[in-house]
């Protein structure tokens, strides 16, 4: 008989001793240097190109993501961030230049980017691979230490970034932790210099809760209910095909910026909800079970959730398109729910999943009030062809990010921040905004020993006390006439 060897208990005493490893590494210097940055970098694009077959082979197993789209959404986006990084770094690490004041003079001033130490990532499960690497590129391209927990609830994902991350990257100072609930307990008792976590509102709380014990600065990336408000002025084919593509063709709806609901008018709920039947149709057969190309629901715990919503008593007759179910392939079919009620929990929760309630107002304005009543967005989406409206969209909602005519692209643009607001999260990265997640800017003022001016020292006199003034309110003529011994009038 083959006797399994049980595998060490990872607790709070062994996130320590990995912890206090790591900071010996990180302070030794080795970290900080361009040269381990761009290296370690290099090898994770390396990896992500030679392992990309073993990747999207985890990715099937976990979600039964297809091939495609775990290469659009995983797989290049990590690339993407590895090129980005290795493209940008040496100018993100160049000290910012900042323009002094007459008080000081004379004086040069910088603001010098620095790492901040050693870094807990805590990833999620719905895109397990992108956003475990992600960060980490972050973290690795700002010079820290980092440990990478991955999602238990994605393990074939889990298992291999262990494998492959001692295989090709630098393990005295970027290491990974498997695990559930006792490994994240036992990693957030200790003291980090900063923690990015990813996942849910609750998990959220739990996370900046351990945090603040050792005043640890954090980046939650939440999520929430993400609307997507639709005007009748568009290109309806192409609008839907959008909404789709970030809703079921991205994940099957488990994803924080995917459309959660939509809101139209009365008048044109008829003509979109057909259009959305059709198009559903086109991308995934007239039964959409037994398509390639959309993902499982990840658990049955998920899947029951996303049943009790469905078959809720205020809902269950709202149902105009799809839900079929088969749960033990874990797969529930693109669904469309109309005029859902507010009080219901497909409106009161964030839905993560392939269901979509239509809500319908009279005029598109009212829709404003209908997203402001809820707590913000991590995402916003429009579509439109009315230049007045899009203007009061963007003044009038707040979301952690917007996207007018399309969904979830926004967040494929290295310029801008991803990150949410409010419950929908805190702190943002992608591109350099990783690069600055993971940094402290730190202040410095240069001055030499020349030109000390016995202004600021004691006894102060009446005529130091005018000349004082005159500096700090940087007025050239009160300095004038401070120094001639006048004042103005």
């Amino acid at each position: 008989m083959v006797v399994m060897e049980e595998k060490p208990k990872f607790d709070a005493d062994k996130a320590a001793s990995l912890v206090k490893e790591l900071r010996k590494s990180f302070n030794s210097g080795r970290t900080r240097s361009y040269e381990w940055r761009v290296s370690q970098l290099k090898s994770i694009e390396k990896m992500v190109e030679e392992k990309e077959k073993e990747i999207t082979e985890a990715l099937h197993k976990d979600l039964s993501k297809p091939a495609v789209e775990a290469f659009i959404s995983e797989i290049s986006q990590v690339k993407s961030s590895c090129k980005s990084a290795l493209k940008e770094l040496s100018g993100w690490m160049i000290p910012e230049k900042v323009k002094t004041s007459l008080t000081t003079y004379p004086s040069s001033a910088e603001i010098v980017s620095e790492p901040l130490g050693v870094v807990l990532v805590i990833s999620t499960w719905n895109f397990p691979f992108s956003l475990s690497l992600d960060p980490v590129i972050g973290a690795i391209s700002a010079g820290n230490a980092v440990v990478l927990k991955p999602s238990e609830i994605a393990p074939a994902t889990s298992l291999l970034l262990s494998k492959l991350v001692e295989e090709y990257l630098d393990k005295s100072a970027i290491r990974v932790v498997e695990g559930a609930v006792d490994e994240t307990t036992a990693l957030l008792e200790q003291k980090w210099d900063k923690i990015l976590y990813t996942g849910s509102a609750r998990v959220g709380r739990i996370v900046m809760a351990a945090a603040a014990k050792h005043l640890t600065p954090v980046t939650l990336e939440l999520g929430g209910k993400c609307p997507a408000v639709v005007d009748s002025n568009i290109d309806l084919k192409v609008a839907v095909r959008r909404i789709i593509a970030g809703k079921w063709a991205l994940n099957n709806g488990q994803a924080c910026i995917d459309v959660d609901y939509i809101i139209t008018t009365k008048d044109f709920a008829p003509k979109l909800i057909n259009s959305l039947k059709y198009e559903l149709e086109q991308f995934f057969g007239k039964d959409p079970l037994q398509s390639k190309d959309i993902s499982r629901i990840v658990s049955s715990s998920q899947f029951a959730r996303l049943v009790k919503m469905l078959d809720e008593d205020k809902v269950s007759d709202k149902v105009v398109f799809g839900g079929q179910r088969d749960e033990s392939q874990l797969r529930i079919a693109p669904a469309i729910l109309l005029d859902v009620p507010e009080d219901s929990q497909i409106m009161q929760e964030e839905i993560f999943g392939p269901l979509m309630p239509i809500l319908t107002v009279e005029n598109l304005e009212d829709s404003f009030e209908v997203i402001n009543s809820k707590p913000k967005p991590l995402a916003a989406y429009l579509f439109t062809n009315d230049e007045q409206l899009k203007k009061d969209f963007v003044q009038k909602i707040s979301s952690g990010g917007m996207l007018i005519n399309d969904t979830i692209l926004h967040v494929a643009v290295d310029g801008l921040p991803f990150g949410g607001v409010g419950e929908s999260g805190m702190g943002a990265y992608h591109g350099k905004f990783s690069f600055d997640a993971f940094s402290h800017k730190k202040a410095v003022l240069y001055r030499s020993f020349t030109g000390d001016a016995s202004v600021r020292y004691p006894p102060y006199t009446a005529g130091k006390q005018r000349l004082l003034k005159a500096l700090i309110s940087g007025n050239i003529i009160s300095i004038i006439l401070a120094l001639i011994g006048r004042s103005k009038d």
